[in-house]
């Protein structure tokens, strides 16, 4: 494939999103932010796949490589996790013109992205994505965050990396069940800003799930130039950006509430989504093809539709804590079209309740 290139243009922070299949072109994406000394901040999986291929990069660039390896998991993305990084830092003397390597998924991300913004008062960061849910989403943006046991991300900030350098490779190594906790976010671009390329998800879906490398790069591209746009006109979520949460109102509460081991995160992101949608049913929002599509293609994406074995009542008081709430209300974004959502905060509560007490599928059959 032939190297892909995009620019988040923002007016202090800008950078490029890099897209390509080897690790060629990582020292020239990088090398204007890497210093003397680097920290590369991966997990126990990620770096025994490509580790090395980073720090021999980096050590080629003349910078000195500290490489801070975390147990994979979101329960590990945690103020406890953050202060092991912060020493390994201090003994490695990283100081304010060193370089931190995030190097993994989302968790790995999120987490090397919070150390670089709050170590020294912040320092540069670069995102390596090497799960699909971390390329099309997390790795683009600058929302850095670590969990409290009460609420996901909630402690955090929106602190940009200088640069994003995403190899489709990488997700030959991915397990199946992470693959497609990915599919959950890319799929999500279709419903929430760009009809065409649901439309074209729809036919394509296949491909992408057989990893075949042109369908996973167009869908790869497509995914990041919608969030690049998005996060252009509204850096710090205030306005438009807010959409991005589609499914999320739900899906971390359920993450929450089971303690961030029952489901992964596409996982609880794919049931916040169709649940949200049936509540859009509910209100006449949207007809039931558009939930029934939604269905349809989470499904093919190997992802669950139907939450089973959770108290209601504690799902909705997990929601209450979510950082998108306002006066006490619960923000949910909600389809009211093919390729749109918007966003609500004064839903009925009896509303809420009855989402939950027939399954989506039987509310259109």
């Amino acid at each position: 494939m032939k190297p892909i290139s995009i620019d988040l243009d923002l007016p202090n922070n800008a950078y490029s999103i890099h897209i390509d299949q080897s690790w060629e072109g990582l020292d020239k994406a990088i090398k204007p932010f890497v210093g003397h000394k680097a920290m590369v901040v991966t997990d126990e999986n990620v770096y025994d796949l490509f580790a090395r291929d980073i720090e021999s990069i980096l050590n080629s660039m003349g910078s000195q490589v500290t490489t801070a390896v975390v147990k994979p998991g979101e329960e590990r993305k945690s103020l406890k996790t953050a202060e092991n990084l912060y020493t390994q830092a201090l003994e490695n003397g990283l100081d304010r013109s060193s370089v931190i390597i995030a190097l993994g998924g989302g968790v790995v991300g999120d987490l090397a992205g919070f150390i670089a913004a709050t170590y020294m008062r912040g320092i540069n960061y670069v995102q390596i994505p090497t799960t699909l849910l971390a390329q099309v989403d997390s790795s683009v943006g600058g929302k850095v965050a670590v969990n409290h046991p009460l609420a996901k991300n909630i402690i955090g900030s929106f602190y940009q990396p200088k640069s994003v350098y995403i190899n489709i490779d990488t997700l030959k190594t991915l397990q199946d069940r992470q693959f497609s906790t990915g599919m959950a976010e890319l799929i999500k671009y279709g419903f929430i800003w760009d009809n065409e390329f649901l439309g074209w998800l729809q036919h394509n879906i296949d491909g992408i799930m057989k990893r075949q490398e042109e369908d996973l790069a167009y869908a790869i591209e497509c995914s990041c130039k919608t969030k690049a746009h998005i996060v252009s006109q509204d850096e710090r979520e205030k306005g438009l950006r807010t959409i991005l949460n589609f499914g999320h109102t739900i899906g971390h509460g359920l993450e929450s509430l089971t303690n961030y081991g029952l489901y992964t995160h596409g996982e609880a992101v794919a049931l916040g989504m169709v649940y949200e949608s049936s509540i859009a049913y509910r209100m006449g929002l949207v007809d039931g093809s558009i939930l029934d599509l939604l269905i349809r293609v989470l499904e093919k994406a190997n992802l669950p539709t139907e939450i089973h074995g959770v108290d209601t009542e504690a799902l909705i008081k997990a929601m209450t804590h979510d950082k998108k709430n306002k006066g006490g209300s619960i923000v949910f974004v909600l389809p009211v079209g093919t390729g749109k959502v918007d966003v609500f905060n004064n839903i009925d509560s009896m509303l809420i309740h009855e989402a939950f007490k027939v399954s989506p599928k039987e509310l259109i059959s």
